[in-house]
């Protein structure tokens, strides 16, 4: 792994060299993992113009969960508490000889940037932007494993809940459960709060699970997520409680079926973001839910669960292969219900057999 951050850290020194900038500051916890290997509470990565540093307000910890810094990284570690970590490599940049100094704007605060001037102020400070951001969008094989090994995890978790007896459980219940299984399973934890909602809850995108219980009759929509190797991926499923659902909640579940599979089929190298989305809730809108769609039909995961590409009307760019995506539509009637249906994928060329799914917890209607 130590040749693959050296090799990331490369393409981004390229990109700031490219910029006129012969140093960079990465301080996002995420962006900083992705280069380092590991991102400790406060650490900012230095791309010096002599030698690259990892700077750490506290010592890295020892635990898998949290990664392991790239051993080629030198470790600088503050020699007191309460230092920042970016104050100091601006400091450790001018020693250096950097004349410019590009940093993360949308993640500094302005009290540590101007801090950052105080220490160096002959250095100049531009933007990095998101140039680190854009380098993760494409995943190489060992990042998609860890996201296939959090799927099948949150894919056990799931399965597992199912063939327990659920009605007169509260949403909150069953939401800690399965995030216990997600650990008990090898998660580091779960990927973001999971959601489960119940009857006039379910199908609402980020419902807070409340201490509503399951009712007979209710549609069951739970979103879930694994983190494992700092990687998290998503599935959402709708099901209904009791043996025969209503019409009414056939019909929606056909057509968020649809719309789901339309998404997922749209995933090919090339394909505009904006016509995944189009493809994904075409068949809602021509139903008459336009407007109770959510604003977008799914996003990049990785080390963040809400990365770029986003599917949405508005997206600009297209997909590349390697990059790995929610379909997620769903349609939630105030005062009734919903149903939302979500998978992570892998976007693959036709040759390789197409978007691979990663999520795959059985999408039939299931009355349990």
């Amino acid at each position: 792994m130590s040749q693959v951050y050296a090799a990331r850290r490369t393409r981004l020194r390229e990109r700031c060299n490219a910029g006129g900038s012969a140093a960079a500051l990465v301080s996002r916890p995420a962006n900083v993992r992705y280069l380092a290997g590991a991102a400790p509470r406060g650490a900012v990565l230095l791309l010096g113009k002599t030698e690259d540093l990892l700077i750490c307000s506290t010592p890295p910890d020892d635990r898998p969960a949290d990664g392991r810094p790239d051993d080629a990284l030198p470790v600088r570690a503050l020699p007191g508490p309460g230092g920042d970590a970016a104050v100091a490599a601006a400091g450790l940049a001018a020693a250096q000889g950097a004349e410019s100094l590009a940093t993360e704007d949308h993640h500094l605060t302005v009290v540590r940037h101007r801090a950052m001037r105080s220490v160096a102020p002959r250095l100049r400070l531009s933007d990095l932007g998101q140039a680190v951001e854009q380098l993760r969008v494409v995943k190489d094989e060992e990042e998609i494993s860890c996201l296939r090994i959090g799927a099948e995890i949150a894919d056990q978790a799931l399965g597992e809940l199912l063939e327990s007896i659920l009605v007169g459980r509260t949403e909150r219940h069953l939401a800690l459960e399965l995030e216990r299984r997600l650990v008990d399973h090898g998660a580091d934890g779960p990927a973001f709060p999971t959601s489960v909602g119940t009857g006039p809850n379910s199908g609402r995108r980020g419902h807070r699970p409340t201490d509503r219980r399951v009712e007979e009759g209710d549609f069951l929509s739970v979103c879930l997520g694994a983190t494992y190797r700092g990687y998290r991926c998503e599935i959402g499923r709708t099901f209904v409680i009791g043996t025969s659902p209503a019409d009414w909640q056939i019909e929606l579940y056909d057509l968020v079926f649809a719309a789901q599979r339309a998404g997922r089929e749209a995933l090919v190298p090339g394909a505009a973001c904006r016509d995944v989305d189009r493809a994904a809730r075409q068949a809602l809108d021509s139903a008459g839910y336009a407007e109770h769609l959510p604003g977008l039909t799914g996003h990049g995961v990785g080390l963040e669960i809400d990365e770029d590409p986003q599917l949405a009307p508005a997206a600009m760019g297209k997909l590349d292969a390697c990059v790995p995506v929610t379909v997620e539509p769903g349609v939630h009637l105030p005062g009734r219900g919903g149903v939302r249906i979500d998978d992570t994928l892998v976007v693959r060329p036709e040759a390789d057999g197409g978007p691979e799914l990663l999520t795959i917890t059985t999408k039939e209607l299931l009355a349990l």
